[in-house]
């Protein structure tokens, strides 16, 4: 019997929308870190400065991975006062997707899983 290749592990019991999702709008460890952030304070809607304040980002980081997450439809962007203010989408089904991915994150296998595809991304 032919061994798996390391990728092909990776992909295993991973459900086909969370890898689509990881791979198109979770690719890389700061919007993994926005979205968990955006999950974990769903009424959240601030500027780029206060949210690398949050999560203990520099600004620089986080602003093209904001602006990124809104190009894919995971956060939205409202300008208030001349200030770009970002929060959650309302898509309910983005929401839900959102929800999916952090809850599959505490499963530890999972994890492993999603930060190989993030690293093999990177590349």
């Amino acid at each position: 019997m032919a061994q798996k290749s390391v990728s092909q592990v990776a992909m295993d019991d991973i459900d086909p929308n969370l890898l689509r999702f990881l791979h198109d709008k979770v690719n890389s460890f700061v919007k993994w870190d926005l979205v968990r952030f955006f999950h974990d304070n769903p009424h959240a809607a601030d500027t780029a400065e206060n949210i690398a304040r949050y999560t203990g980002r520099d600004v620089r980081t986080i602003t093209d991975e904001l602006k990124g997450l809104v190009e894919v439809g995971v956060l939205e962007q409202n300008e208030v006062s001349g200030m770009k203010i970002f929060m959650l989408a309302s898509d309910r089904e983005m929401r839900r997707l959102i929800n999916e991915f952090v809850l599959a994150c505490d499963d530890r296998q999972f994890r492993v899983k999603a930060i190989y595809h993030v690293i093999r991304g990177m590349r």
